[in-house]
């Protein structure tokens, strides 16, 4: 072997450049300074290459927390979130803030998955084209891995996907009441698979964001209180439409309603004729998620201005809208 070394010795021994010269200068052996490459040149460098992903990593993640962690004090949003449109109702100091919390760490968690998967991936690639494999076998067989996997875990992607696009649109969040079709209720906590939610029961519903086609939403913007109140067929329509109307009017202006109510009460007239009754609709715009607040103290107002005003109670009872009250 030795004289096999010695009839052949590596070229890189005359070239001072390199860290083959180095060695053969310091050892005088042909064979380790041929072998430099892999016994310390190749090592090192998958080392580092190492270091410097964990590196990576950690201070993208460092920077992942750092945009999607709430500012003390003063309620802003996150850094993460400021470029996103939130759609959070005008609710509870509390209720705002575990939404917002809830939404960043949701969105934060898929940046730092991406990014580890990203980082590491990376490495990993640089690290099996040190050691001198061929990376397009292994990226095919990778390839058909993950197609297999995608076919057999179909269900839990699509819920994440679900979940993601939900997250960044701000569809709902923790406070809001939403329809989601099996389910009505306030949302308690929302996440990349699961959406939980409590209906008026008190049960807990846990629903897959993959399964939901389509959610309504009763804390956006604003919503809108109905009242449908019974008439005699003897009683005076037109009379009873100006009751009722500065009935609502003052019963919005009132300190218990004021600050819910948007606009002025609108009195719309005859909605339906029943055997029983004629029924007359009032509706008013309110904040979100206050619509059943409304129409509880608005029934309880209108009745007394009805009763105040010599009104006969119908056949049929006092009914309210066809929406179910919260």
């Amino acid at each position: 072997m030795n004289a096999v070394l010695s009839a052949s010795p590596p070229p890189c021994i005359s070239d001072p450049s390199t860290f083959c010269f180095q060695v053969y200068s310091v050892t005088g052996n042909e064979w380790l300074a041929g072998s430099a490459g892999w016994l310390v040149t190749k090592p090192l460098r998958i080392i580092l290459i190492v270091v410097i992903a964990f590196l990576v990593r950690y201070l993208t993640r460092r920077m992942i927390d750092r945009v999607t962690r709430l500012p003390s004090g003063n309620g802003r949003l996150p850094a993460l979130l400021r470029p996103l449109r939130e759609r959070a109702p005008e609710m509870l100091g509390a209720a705002v803030l575990e939404r917002r919390r809830q939404r960043a760490k949701t969105i934060g968690s898929v940046l730092k998955s991406m990014a580890t998967l990203i980082i590491y991936g990376t490495a990993f690639c640089l690290v099996v084209g040190e050691l001198g494999y061929d990376l397009a076998p292994l990226i095919a067989s990778a390839g058909i891995v993950g197609v297999a996997l995608g076919f057999g875990a179909q269900n839990l992607v699509k819920d994440f996907l679900s979940g993601i696009f939900m997250m960044i649109e701000d569809q709902y969040g923790v406070g809001d009441v939403v329809d989601i079709g099996e389910a009505t209720g306030t949302v308690e906590a929302v996440g990349l698979r699961i959406t939980t939610l409590r209906d008026l029961q008190g049960t807990v519903w846990y629903v897959r964001n993959g399964e939901v086609l389509r959610v309504g939403n009763s804390s956006q913007g604003f919503a809108v209180a109905v009242v449908d109140v019974p008439l005699g067929y003897s009683a005076d329509v037109d009379r009873a439409s100006d009751v009722l109307a500065v009935a609502a009017t003052k019963a919005a202006e009132s300190e218990a309603l004021a600050a819910l109510v948007l606009e002025p009460p609108e009195m719309l007239g005859v909605e339906k004729v029943t055997p029983e009754s004629i029924q007359l609709r009032l509706i008013v715009k309110v904040r979100p998620g206050k619509q059943w607040a409304v129409q509880r103290a608005l029934r309880g107002q209108l009745l007394r201005a009805l009763e105040d005003a010599g009104f006969e109670p119908p056949l049929g009872r006092f009914l309210s809208s066809p929406s179910v009250d919260k």
